[in-house]
């Protein structure tokens, strides 16, 4: 059973289908609902397997989250869409594009990351210090990127807040580090702590089906796709935005300078919106 969330907004212009970041339990942000509200979108997001509440589906890969998406949208009633994710939701928006072609109308990738077996890009340049230590556990193995997710579960079970900015370190340059304050940072601490709270599985998986390959042929997608990612991004740097607007196939590029992993979300989400609504 898969966990959704639905805005339920009153004879929308369009649904919108959000894939969040990683980990995180698929709970609706609110900036991102205050500005989908604004323009009659209806917002539907869920939690992927092992995260809040959902079942496991222990060794998925980044398209099945195309299956996950039909499921749910078969359920809701809901036939044509748009899809958007962020971050480690940016390839399964891109699968949804790639393999629910009929269903849906346009994809938009926010600081969304490109393969791991992408030609030409060196994955792990430029990202921070605790990234990279993952990522090499990812490497290593299941048993050692399951050790290294313990252990970081242990500091993001309880981080409030007023905490969140300090317990991402490297991860943040200074762009972000003037978004994570007040109300944002109190619901992506609240996110964080609700997807590791049960156990590191979710997360666990989402970063082996990363190493994986993906699935589908991210140029093989037929579906207007727009990139956005920012030049100040220690999570997914700069290069994988570039990356994937040269080879999603017909993809747009908003590639900004001075934006950052989180901050490109919170400053351009209508902006994002409107781009998805043109059409």
């Amino acid at each position: 059973m898969l966990v959704a969330h639905d805005s339920e907004l009153a004879d929308p212009v369009l649904t919108l289908v959000w894939h969040t970041g990683s980990p995180q339990t698929g709970a609706l942000l609110p900036p991102l609902l205050d500005a989908a509200t604004e323009r009659r979108i209806r917002l539907v997001s869920y939690g992927r397997p092992s995260y809040g509440g959902s079942a496991p589906n222990p060794g998925r890969d980044v398209a099945s989250a195309a299956a996950d998406v039909a499921a749910i949208a078969d359920a809701l009633g809901i036939d044509r869409f748009a899809t958007m994710g962020a971050s480690g939701g940016g390839p399964h928006a891109l699968a949804c594009a790639a393999l629910l072609p009929g269903h849906v109308i346009k994809t938009a990738t926010i600081a969304g990351a490109a393969p791991w077996d992408a030609e030409g890009l060196d994955w792990l340049a430029g990202m921070g210090a605790e990234n990279a230590e993952e990522f090499a556990a990812v490497e290593a193995g299941e048993e050692a990127l399951r050790a290294w997710l313990e252990n970081a579960q242990g500091t993001l079970r309880d981080v409030t807040g007023d905490q969140v900015a300090a317990s991402l370190g490297d991860l943040i340059g200074e762009a972000d580090r003037a978004v994570l304050t007040g109300e944002f940072a109190d619901y992506l601490a609240a996110s964080m702590r609700a997807a590791v709270s049960h156990g590191v599985e979710g997360w666990l998986d989402d970063d082996l089906a990363s190493r994986a390959h993906w699935g589908f042929d991210v140029g093989a997608i037929d579906v207007p796709v727009t990139i956005w990612q920012g030049d100040d991004d220690r999570m997914v740097p700069f290069a994988h935005g570039q990356w994937l607007a040269a080879h999603v196939q017909g993809a747009r590029a908003e590639l900004r300078p001075g934006d950052g992993h989180f901050s490109i979300a919170l400053a351009h989400f209508g902006e994002i919106l409107d781009d998805l609504l043109a059409g």
